[in-house]
C-alpha cells in the first residue's frame, strides 16, 4: 500500500524535525491542548502500537484496549500514555516513535488493503488504518512544527488526508446528529506539486479552493477557517468549514480563530 509508505515518509520529516533537539526542548508547550512535545510523540507512538497490535496480534490489541479503558476513566488520555511507556522521553522516545513507525509501515504495506481490523471504535480496513495514521502524525505533528517555528514542506503524500476530509462530509454532519445539508460542495485545491485536485459537482456557487495544505489543516482541526486563506463561497461551505472533522470519535469544535499558528521564534 502507498499509503504504508506514505505514512512512514511523514513519520521521517517529523523525526528529522526533532533530532536537533536537547532533551529539555522535549517539554515545551505546544498550542494543542498545552502539550508538550513529549506528549504528541507518545500519543503517536502509543497508537502506532496499537494499530501495529490489530494488524499482528487479535487478543494483544484487545488487552490493550482494556487497559487504555482502565487508564484513562476518570483520567486523561495523556497519563495513561505515559504510564503505558513506563515515562519514556526526549530522544529515546523519539528512536522507539520511529523504530515502531518502520515496522508497523513495513507490515501493513504487505498486508492485503481489504483486511478488517478491529479498532477502538468500528473495524477498518487496513488501507483506512494506516492512512488515519497518516493523518493523525501529520496533524500532531503540525503542533510540532508550530511551536518550533518551522514551515512544514508539504507534498503530495498529503493527497490522503485531503481525500480523508472529503469523504467524511456525511461524517461531519452525522457525528452531530445533523443531517448533511445537501451534495457536499465543490472543492478545487491547489496541491503542493502544483496539481489540482478537485471533487465534488461543479459548482461556482457552493466551493471551497485554495491551498490542499490549508484544506488539511482545517479538516484536522489545526487551524480555524479564518486563519486561513481558502476561498469559501455559499452558506453551506460556511458551515461545513466550521465543524470539519475528518477524525474518528466524538464532535470536536475546532481551534479559536488566532489560537494555532506558526510560533516566531526570531530567525
Amino acid at each position: 500500500m502507498q499509503q504504508a509508505v506514505d505514512f512512514l515518509d511523514e513519520s521521517k520529516a517529523l523525526c528529522a524535525l526533532l533530532t536537533p533537539l536537547s532533551e529539555a526542548e522535549f517539554e515545551a508547550s505546544t498550542q494543542f491542548k498545552g502539550w508538550t512535545i513529549n506528549n504528541i510523540i507518545r500519543h503517536l507512538h502509543v497508537w502506532n502500537i496499537a494499530v501495529d497490535l490489530s494488524l499482528r496480534d487479535k487478543a494483544a490489541f484487545g488487552a490493550f484496549v482494556a487497559e487504555m479503558m482502565a487508564g484513562v476513566r476518570g483520567g486523561k488520555l495523556p497519563e495513561f500514555e505515559v504510564s503505558y511507556l513506563d515515562g519514556l522521553s526526549g530522544h529515546a522516545l523519539r528512536n522507539a516513535w520511529i523504530e515502531r513507525a518502520k515496522a508497523t509501515a513495513a507490515a501493513f504495506a504487505a498486508t492485503d488493503p481489504k483486511l478488517r481490523l478491529k479498532w477502538v471504535g468500528p473495524d477498518m480496513s487496513a488501507l483506512s488504518s494506516i492512512t488515519a495514521r497518516l493523518m493523525e502524525t501529520w496533524a500532531h505533528g503540525q503542533a510540532v512544527y508550530d511551536a518550533l517555528g518551522v514551515e512544514r514542506q508539504d507534498t503530495d503524500r498529503i493527497g490522503n488526508i485531503v481525500r480523508l476530509g472529503v469523504n467524511t462530509w456525511g461524517f461531519t454532519w452525522k457525528n452531530r446528529r445533523l443531517e448533511p445539508p445537501g451534495e457536499m460542495p465543490r472543492v478545487r485545491l491547489s496541491a503542493p506539486s502544483g496539481a489540482v485536485w478537485e471533487y465534488g459537482a461543479p459548482s461556482e456557487s457552493i466551493m471551497i479552493s485554495g491551498s490542499a495544505t490549508e484544506f488539511c489543516q482545517v479538516v484536522t482541526q489545526c487551524r480555524n477557517i479564518a486563519d486561513t486563506a481558502l476561498e469559501v463561497t455559499g452558506e453551506v461551505a460556511h458551515q461545513w468549514m466550521g465543524i470539519a472533522q475528518c477524525f474518528a470519535g466524538p464532535p470536536q469544535d475546532p481551534p479559536a480563530k488566532g489560537s494555532r499558528h506558526r510560533a516566531d521564534r526570531g530567525v
